[in-house]
């Protein structure tokens, strides 16, 4: 069965990130696995203890276990407790590398966190665990705005600069989308310094054609030199569900895009969860796994 990792940290933010969590992985049918990284405590002022006092590791793993416990009773009721449903905290001195070794360890499909409400892209942009993520991790990170209500997934809009490594993007993307039987739809914003659009648009339809064999992907420029104010529009004019974007170690649609002016405005964002796969990851999915 292949999984979804859900990584929480308590927070109000991180509510809605968990009942989406949820809702998706029941309609993928995939195992969720809710995790929280926490490291000990120092005790007394002791930081030159070289090992901890007797049982307090396996008391401090039932004590966030027992929080997680208590987390999903009270915004899922009894719904979490199924088979397809575990919770396991994670010891690490680094959040960043405990999330991650918890979604190594069940080669998960993606991990779902949430951001700020009001569709506060900073969190994602600049800085934040959620940002490293994307850059490390080992598969796709979705994340949720906090006021986000799950829908059903049926409009998902790729944002593409017609580069090859958006095909693979895009083919892995597509076995999602098959199986939640949702439409793909691939975008560009093309600017007054892009003359040949068009022809880029043809070009990376034929080749994405020849490799991907998913019938419901449609391909659309919007000519515009206001990027964020058109892609905003955009979403809201296709009523999206999910906006997928390809991060790039050098030069991404997130660095491209999102630099510092265009982060400022994200702030006013719309609430769409945001999926950005990562050029190192994007090859090695694990939706396919069994």
């Amino acid at each position: 069965m292949k999984t979804i990792l859900y990584a929480t940290d308590y927070s109000k933010n991180s509510i809605g990130a968990l009942k989406y969590a949820f809702a998706l992985s029941t309609q993928l049918n995939f195992r969720l696995v809710i995790t929280h990284a926490f490291d000990f405590p120092t005790m007394f002022g002791m930081e030159g203890l070289d090992q901890p006092f007797p049982h307090t590791e396996e008391n401090t793993f039932k004590l966030h276990r027992t929080k997680l416990e208590e987390f999903c009773q009270q915004h899922l009721d009894d719904k979490w407790k199924t088979p397809n449903v575990r919770l396991e905290p994670v010891k690490s001195e680094s959040i960043l590398h405990g999330i991650i070794s918890k979604a190594e360890e069940w080669h998960a499909a993606m991990i779902i966190v949430g951001i700020k409400g009001g569709g506060k892209l900073r969190e994602i942009v600049v800085g934040s665990t959620t940002k490293k993520l994307i850059e490390k991790a080992p598969c796709p990170i979705l994340a949720i705005p906090a006021d986000t209500a799950h829908t059903t997934i049926k409009t998902i809009v790729y944002a593409t600069d017609f580069e090859e490594e958006d095909i693979h993007a895009i083919k892995k993307l597509s076995e999602m989308a098959e199986q939640l039987d949702a439409h793909i739809k691939v975008v560009h914003v093309v600017t007054k310094k892009e003359y040949a659009g068009d022809l880029q648009m043809e070009f990376f339809k034929d080749m994405l054609r020849d490799r991907v064999d998913y019938p419901k992907i449609e391909f659309e420029l919007v000519f515009s030199d206001e990027i964020y104010d058109s892609l905003r529009k955009y979403l809201g004019d296709v009523n999206a569900d999910l906006i997928v974007m390809l991060e790039r170690e050098k030069q991404g649609l997130l660095k491209k895009w999102f630099h510092q002016d265009l982060v400022k405005k994200m702030e006013s964002y719309g609430g769409v969860p945001l999926m950005s796969y990562n050029e190192h990851n994007h090859q090695t999915l694990y939706f396919k796994v069994d």
